[in-house]
């Protein structure tokens, strides 16, 4: 083996095995507290996605037809935000959730493991969520503006407009 491909083997085994390192302008403090909050994010927003699915395939009632495609739809549009989320934790430079026990560990949307719910009760505790999520998807564009995070901040926006309309739509189904 010549020298220089001897040195391009080792160059090659050294970045394989380096840290992570996208190139950002922004500091690292940045990409550590972004990072870590959109984790947080994520990990809510794939537990608000099952427990939507959950209360999905559980509906019942005269409403079943209605409340069934909401959760459907409503899960969906939970689950197009994760790419989005966990893509820009790597754009950053930071490492994203790697496992459903991760998630677990993480996740500030308590599960709903109940047997039976009622319709009404669904409704009105995925609306809590989204309200939950709404709130803390605030508290990230804070930290966002805090480091000059103008991309994160601007994706965030479009999340928070999505989820106060679920909370709406949930809200106004579950009016009497």
């Amino acid at each position: 083996m010549t020298t220089l491909t001897a040195e391009k083997t080792k160059d090659l085994k050294q970045r394989r095995e380096a840290p992570l390192s996208t190139r950002t302008d922004l500091k690292a403090a940045a990409t550590r507290d972004v990072s870590a909050a959109l984790n947080a994010i994520l990990a809510d927003v794939f537990a608000l996605y099952v427990k939507t699915k959950n209360f999905h395939w559980h509906m019942s009632g005269p409403h079943f037809r209605d409340y069934h495609l909401l959760l459907d739809e409503q899960a969906d549009q939970l689950f197009e935000m994760t790419d989005p989320i966990a893509e820009r934790v790597r754009k950053l430079g930071g490492i994203t959730i790697r496992s459903i026990g991760q998630i677990a560990r993480t996740q500030r949307i308590p599960d709903n493991d109940a047997e039976y719910v009622e319709p009404a009760d669904m409704l009105a505790e995925l609306g809590d969520d989204n309200r939950t999520l709404a709130s803390r998807l605030r508290q990230v564009h804070n930290v966002c503006e805090e480091h000059g995070d103008v991309a994160t901040a601007s994706l965030i926006e479009v999340w928070l407009d999505e989820t106060e309309r679920r909370s709406w739509f949930l809200f106004e189904a579950n009016r009497r």
